[in-house]
């Protein structure tokens, strides 16, 4: 493919990658009219979020399978198609079950364009790790900067039109991007089975579990954890399993998967705190609190494509990723000592995304180098799973820590956010041997 035609395509799933990412979090500030509207209870309205975060991270796995047996343009394709369709089913919704159906659509939708649109990338950047450095900083940066233009777009969305139109926004960008696709490289698939089994317990596994600590329902937990535990035996016995295990010899692929899960569990909680810190504490609307985030996502642009990419080429992943937590923790904790925006919560918020920013790429990258070609579209959608299950397991922990410390609230929550951070650069530290990506070529 043409150089110029690449870096188009890498523009396509780049935006892609951004608005799956947006669509856990455009929905926040929708929450309460949608409840009004709808008629959702206090403990049935996390749905409209966990909906769509369990379907998504639940079957990421399926999506990057079925990338490689099918060809990854192919689902994405098919991902975008069933993404529309959720978008719609979400906002002509007049009950509440129509509106967690379609939110779990769109999960689906999303399972199936993320993963592929790794795979892809792979296929475009993979042989040149210059190249290579350069497409997953503009890739990497979408992801964070697209949960944090959800909330943006969600206050003002909600503030000038309403709810629906959080939903209505995914039709038209949608069928954009469908159009667009003629710039990814057709690649066909391989020949095999899917593993329906490995993805009915995997995904109705990590769903039982997150709604185990969210309701402290710790029999649905436990039937959760058998679920789990049934997967894995699956995976051991069936002829074509959905996550062959011995994907984990991978260099660097376990340890990278799990500082891709204490990220998430620490910056997600931060990221929800926050935006609830601004609106509760310091009074700031919708449209206020959104463009108070804005910050953040402009110095996780500029760090991402500008910086972490040079970085990584001269130092590798593991460095980065220590650092990158461990500026994290500093930045969360700080937003402990609650204050007012200018003197507090903007500093330490920008702290905290710089450490992201360092963290995020070679954790990613550390994941995917190590795979065989074929399997490029199996260990995205591991990182990937990997990622949002930690970011949900973390949220419902650092709720439950910051309910149970009432006179604490928010500094329990960013204080355990922290901790998570810390825990995760001292085990980064500690268990990665083999850097997973090449530190002898200098990015940029």
């Amino acid at each position: 493919m043409a150089d110029a035609r690449r870096w188009w395509a890498l523009l396509v799933l780049a935006a892609a990658q951004f608005m799956v990412i947006m669509d856990t979090s455009i929905i926040g500030v929708a929450l309460p009219d949608m409840q009004r509207d709808l008629g959702f209870s206090d403990g049935g309205l996390q749905w409209v979020f966990n909906a769509y975060v369990v379907a998504f991270g639940g079957l990421l796995l399926l999506g990057g399978r079925l990338a490689d047996l099918f060809g990854a343009r192919r689902v994405f394709v098919t991902g975008w198609a069933v993404l529309i369709a959720g978008s719609v089913v979400a906002a002509a919704a007049t009950t509440a079950w129509v509106e967690v159906a379609g939110r779990a659509v769109q999960g689906i939708g999303g399972a199936l364009i993320a993963p592929a649109a790794m795979a892809l990338l792979m296929m475009l950047f993979g042989h040149n790790a210059r190249e290579l450095g350069k497409a997953m900083a503009l890739y990497g940066a979408a992801a964070p900067a697209g949960g944090t233009a959800g909330v943006f777009l969600g206050g003002v969305i909600t503030e000038y039109l309403s709810w629906p139109w959080v939903f209505i926004i995914y039709v038209p960008i949608g069928l954009a991007t469908l159009a667009a696709t003629k710039l990814l490289p057709a690649v066909r698939g391989k020949r095999g089975s899917v593993d329906l089994v490995g993805a009915a317990s995997v995904t109705a596994g990590i769903a039982l579990v997150v709604y185990a600590i969210v309701a402290a329902n710790w029999p649905a937990g436990l039937g959760g954890a058998a679920l789990l535990a049934l997967f894995l035996v699956v995976q051991r016995t069936v002829r074509e399993p959905l996550m062959p295990l011995a994907i984990w010899r991978t260099p660097g692929l376990a340890t990278s998967n799990l500082a891709m899960a204490l990220l998430g569990a620490a910056w997600i909680p931060m990221w929800y705190f926050l935006n609830l810190y601004l609106q509760q504490v310091l009074g700031y609307g919708a449209f206020a609190s959104g463009a108070a985030l804005l910050p953040m996502t402009v110095a996780i642009m500029i760090f991402m494509i500008g910086i972490t990419a040079r970085l990584l080429g001269r130092f590798g992943a593991k460095p980065l990723i220590v650092v990158g937590l461990a500026v994290l923790a500093a930045g969360v904790a700080g937003l402990g000592f609650t204050g007012e925006f200018a003197t507090n919560v903007l500093p330490a918020s920008l702290v905290a995304a710089v450490g992201m920013s360092l963290a995020y790429i070679p954790a990613m990258m550390s994941a995917m180098s190590g795979a065989r070609p074929e399997e490029a579209g199996l260990a995205s959608g591991i990182v990937n799973t990997t990622y949002q299950v930690g970011s949900a397991l973390g949220l419902a922990v650092m709720t439950a820590l910051a309910t149970s410390q009432e006179q604490l609230g928010f500094q329990a929550a960013f204080t355990g956010a922290a901790v998570v951070a810390v825990l995760g650069a001292a085990l980064t530290a500690a268990l990665m041997r083999k850097p997973a990506v090449r530190e002898s070529e200098p990015v940029g």
